[in-house]
């Protein structure tokens, strides 16, 4: 799912392409990808697009006459800029909203179809999609600690609360959670001060450092490689590859359609977290460290 830094990045993109220009016409190629009815979409043409906002993992277009247009990428929603009046892909498109400069252009890969746009009219009609969860590059420390203890959750599960933070989710949640030398599953009611300052200042880091990465990499092009698996990244997306700090391979827990990596020398003190597909398979046999896992795997040699 595109998290902060490529909302950011997309949201940069369009506001070099659309700002202050007129939306001439829409084409929805998959009417369930509209999930609202009034004002209809047919309302925004003919407007001038006057801002793009972010809201949380959503992108808000305001055109004029207090009119947004509010889209949701989910999981494998992605924006597209083609020259105008592009057709819209068979498989993948779902919907087209042509610009006399340029047609944006709405997809979704996969047969789970989750992405969506919503019309809306007037300032708290928008309201009702923001989570008004924590901008953390926006936030004090004393904030930060002030969310972060507000529910005793496991880090990785309170970092991707949309309504706790704002535009985090699996992929940096895993990269912020190496970075501050925190296990993912350590509850936020055990944090140590200094524990929350660690993770206010690696939430900071990771979230500016990948938004100047893909700023860097898109240039002037539109975003086309908006991913959650980079080889750049420290854990997230690389089970059994060296961690970059200490050279142990990295590890990860699956659960429903997601998966944790971490470091286990790193986050863990060497302790493995139990998977619970796994370890319910394995039971006695589920390896508690790194010693035990390599003891595993030479007795299978």
């Amino acid at each position: 799912m595109p998290e902060l830094p490529d909302i950011v990045v997309y949201i940069e993109a369009l506001e070099a392409r659309i700002l202050n220009e007129i939306l001439e016409s829409v084409r929805i190629a998959s009417l369930f990808v509209l999930r609202s009815v009034a004002p209809p979409v047919t309302d925004l043409i003919g407007r001038q697009v006057r801002s793009v906002h972010r809201l949380g993992k959503r992108i808000a277009l305001e055109f004029e006459g207090d009119h947004f247009l509010v889209i949701h990428l989910m999981i494998a929603g992605r924006l597209q800029w083609k020259s105008p009046r592009a057709p819209v892909p068979r498989k993948v498109g779902l919907a087209a909203f042509d610009f006399a400069n340029g047609t944006l252009i709405l997809t979704e890969a996969g047969s789970k179809k989750r992405a969506s746009i919503h019309v809306v009219r007037g300032g708290e009609s928008l309201a009702s999609f923001d989570r008004n969860a924590l901008e953390v590059l926006d936030s004090s420390l004393e904030a930060f600690a002030a969310v972060i203890q507000s529910e005793n959750h496991t880090l990785k599960r309170s970092l991707t609360d949309p309504r706790l933070f704002s535009g985090i989710g699996n992929a940096y949640s895993d990269e912020i959670l190496h970075r501050a030398r925190l296990s993912p599953m350590k509850l936020t009611g055990k944090l140590s001060a200094e524990n929350i300052r660690q993770l206010w200042e690696s939430t900071r880091a990771v979230l500016q450092e990948w938004t100047q990465r893909l700023r860097i990499e898109a240039g002037a092009d539109f975003p086309s490689k908006v991913t959650a698996f980079r080889p750049e990244m420290a854990v997230h997306g690389r089970y059994g590859m060296p961690c970059p700090v200490c050279g142990s391979p990295v590890q990860r827990i699956v659960y429903a359609e997601n998966e944790c990596d971490y470091c286990a020398t790193c986050q863990t003190e060497g302790r493995l977290l139990a998977d619970r597909a796994m370890s319910r398979l394995l039971k006695e046999d589920w390896p508690r460290s790194l010693d035990e896992l390599e003891k595993h795997f030479e007795s299978r040699r």
